[in-house]
């Protein structure tokens, strides 16, 4: 019983679902805060899961532990969502990388072509441009 992405959020706000950082923090606090953090108050929840599910096996409280199975959902996604564009962002800049270097080479070869060109092409390039 998964709930979706919108439901979590919608589960989250409308219950006021506070996260366990530096005293408590809202959901939109969460995305503010480094993988490293993201991953400890993940690591917060699991152990609150374990201690609810060791308290007693009669007396579960549903509700505790559809907000904590919220708040693990939430910390999931803002991680994947953060990792994806962790990854797009190394993307975009290693292709940004080899587009520089393409464009450098090209500059140099040009700049060879016009080295290896003769004083009479040299000159009538510079008269095209005098206009």
């Amino acid at each position: 019983k998964t709930m979706r992405v919108e439901n979590i959020f919608e589960y989250a706000v409308r219950n006021k679902v506070r996260f366990p950082f530096k005293g408590m923090i809202s959901v939109e606090d969460l995305w503010d805060l480094s993988l490293t953090n993201l991953d400890s108050i993940y690591k917060t929840l699991n152990k609150q899961v374990k201690q609810s599910e060791e308290e007693s096996l009669l007396s579960t409280s549903a509700n505790v532990n559809t907000e904590l199975e919220v708040k693990i959902a939430i910390i999931k996604h803002i991680v994947s969502v953060k990792l994806t564009e962790k990854e797009n962002a190394e993307k975009a800049a290693a292709k940004k990388a080899q587009k520089q270097k393409i464009m450098s080479i090209i500059a140099t070869k040009e700049n060879e072509a016009l080295q290896n060109s003769s004083i009479e092409e040299l000159n009538k390039m510079l008269d095209e441009l005098e206009v």
